[in-house]
Formats: structure tokens, C-alpha cells, sequence
């Protein structure tokens, strides 16, 4: 089987991406290979970097030596102001690590954080974030966002809008879509041949038989009960508020959760640095730290890689279990 490397994206050149890229492989060392694609101008000083022309030289790079697939910007970066005339190579580089796992030339994709007003004033980015970029590169029409960690997978059916628009929002097709795709991502990227999945409800204490709403009786239920029928370990609509204790985590591999909070705040609460944001229903592996661009510690040295490192290992991992 023939071996080959993550492909690290630059991300944000004013961000915290670059040092962490370094610190990155500094800790990780042969155990992922790994390439950064970006313009060594904007690593930290004093970065041992091993320029390359392929990503198949990456393994043989040494362990204390970054590999870097240059890719040119139209000028330096400052740490903690983004610059709008780096906004398409931002964009470029993401499309380039794209083509090169789809190409069978890198084994998965791992992005540092971007800066979406960068991008939207730079370059007129039309995309919310990098997941939905991502799908349209690949063309696929829906998928899936995962935070994970060695110790909870949450994924919010409902992602980046206000509370008081989640009940309209949240569609019988829409969690269907979720829990089939958060299944078959289980299994290709965790192998896991048959995921139990814990199903969080809407209301509190899951509408309390219709007392706190009806959206658990009409709208989750049924569906749960058709996938259900078809094979799917599915737990719930459960009372989010006793869903994550240790002996409730033990119960299932995967929590679905009606929106962005009620999935994300468990997480973050128990693994704060180590989560990592993976992309389910992609033709490839895409991982990313859970974190942004920190602009205001970029280059001060305190910025923790524990998420990009996780990531790193996360989408080697997930990579081999595609492949296998």
C-alpha cells in the first residue's frame, strides 16, 4: 500500500496557522507525514523547512524539518492583520490541497483556520465557511459537520443560525439526511460497522411528552422510527441535559443534536483543545482544528497545536480506514 501524506493548509496568513503548522510537526514527527502548502515568507523565522516539488517527497523529509509545497502570495503577512490581496491564494491553496487528494497524491486534507471577511473583502468569497467550499469543490450537495475527540462525536443538524429560526429550520428530510450521512461516515472514516447513534431532542427534557413541545412526537420520532426499521442503532429523542455524563457517553458512539450549542457546548466543556471539526459526506477526508484564526496571539508563542495535531492525526487515521 503506498504511503502518502496529509496535505496541511495555510490557512490565514495573519493567524495563528503558520507557527502552529510547525509546532505541528515538531510533535507528530514521522508518526503523520505531513505537507504544508503555503508561502514559506509567512512561516516563523527560523522554520526548518524542506521545500518540495511532489507531495510523495514528503515522507522522506526529516522529522525536525517542515515540508512545504510553495505556493506564492502576492507579499508577506503581518501576525494579527489579514491582508485582502491574500484572499485568492488563501482560496487557491485550499483548491490546490483539493486536487491533490483527489488525485490520489495526498491522503487526506487538513485545513488551518481562514478568515471569512478576508476572503468575502478580498475576494468576493460567496461560501459561509470552509465546509461549505469544500462540498462545492467536491460536488456534492450535502454534508456533514463532526466535532470530535477521544472522548465525545457531537454533530449539530443545524449549524450556523439563530436559535429562533432552529424549529423551522429542522425538517424531517433534513435530520434524515444527517443521521444517514453521520452513519455512513462512521463507518467508512471510524470503522465502525454498526455506530449506535444517541439522538438528542428540540425542548427540554425532549418536550416532555408534548408538555414542552410537540416537535420531538411530529417531527424526530418518526423519523428515528423509520431508520429505525431499516437496521440503524438509534437512541432517543433523549433530554439533552443527561446525555453527556460519562456513563451516558459509554452508550453510543456518535451524539446528533438539534442545534449548534446544544452539540458543541459538551464537547468543548470536556475536550477544549483536543476536538477536532471533521467534514462527513466528502468524497475525501477533511479535518480541521477547532479553533479560528487568533489574531490576537498570532506570533506571541502561546498559541497551543493540540487541536491541529489532533486533526493531523485524525485524518491519517481516517485516511487509512478508507483505504482499508
Amino acid at each position: 500500500m503506498k504511503h502518502l501524506a496529509v496535505a496541511l493548509t495555510c490557512g490565514e496568513p495573519a493567524g495563528i496557522g503558520p507557527e502552529l503548522a510547525v509546532a505541528a510537526r515538531q510533535a507528530l514527527g514521522a508518526s503523520v507525514p505531513l505537507f504544508w502548502i503555503g508561502d514559506p515568507r509567512h512561516l516563523p523565522a527560523e522554520t526548518a523547512i524542506a521545500l518540495i516539488e511532489d507531495p510523495d517527497q514528503a515522507i522522506n523529509v526529516p522529522d525536525g524539518t517542515l515540508p512545504v509545497l510553495a505556493h506564492t502570495f502576492a507579499s508577506p503577512a503581518t501576525p494579527g492583520t489579514p491582508r485582502p490581496e491574500h484572499a485568492k491564494d488563501v482560496i487557491a491553496v485550499i483548491e490546490r490541497a483539493v486536487t491533490l487528494v483527489q488525485s490520489g497524491r495526498a491522503s487526506a486534507v487538513c485545513t488551518a483556520p481562514i478568515h471569512k471577511k478576508a476572503l468575502q473583502d478580498g475576494a468576493g468569497f460567496a461560501f459561509p465557511g470552509h465546509t461549505e467550499f469544500l462540498a462545492h469543490l467536491a460536488g456534492v450537495e450535502r454534508v456533514v459537520m463532526m466535532l470530535a475527540s477521544p472522548l465525545l462525536r457531537v454533530v449539530p443538524v443545524t449549524i450556523h443560525i439563530a436559535i429562533a429560526k432552529v424549529p423551522k429550520a429542522l425538517t424531517p428530510a433534513l435530520l434524515e439526511q444527517t443521521l444517514r450521512i453521520t452513519a455512513a461516515g462512521l463507518r467508512q472514516d471510524f470503522g465502525l460497522s454498526s455506530p449506535r447513534i444517541a439522538v438528542a431532542g428540540l425542548n427540554p427534557h425532549a418536550g416532555e411528552a408534548g408538555v414542552m413541545g410537540r416537535e420531538e412526537i411530529e417531527l424526530i420520532t418518526p423519523v428515528l422510527n423509520k431508520l429505525r426499521s431499516e437496521g440503524m442503532l438509534i437512541s432517543g429523542p433523549a433530554s439533552a441535559d443527561t446525555m453527556f455524563h460519562a456513563r451516558a457517553r459509554a452508550a453510543y458512539d456518535v451524539a446528533v443534536c438539534m442545534y449548534h450549542d446544544q452539540a458543541l457546548i459538551p464537547i468543548k466543556t470536556l475536550d477544549f483543545d483536543g476536538g477536532v471539526n471533521v467534514t462527513l459526506g466528502l468524497p475525501f477526508v477533511r479535518t480541521s482544528p477547532d479553533h479560528g484564526t487568533a489574531f490576537d496571539i498570532a506570533s506571541k508563542g502561546i498559541a497551543r497545536p493540540d487541536s491541529l495535531i489532533a486533526a493531523l492525526r485524525m485524518a491519517a487515521e481516517m485516511a487509512a480506514a478508507r483505504q482499508s
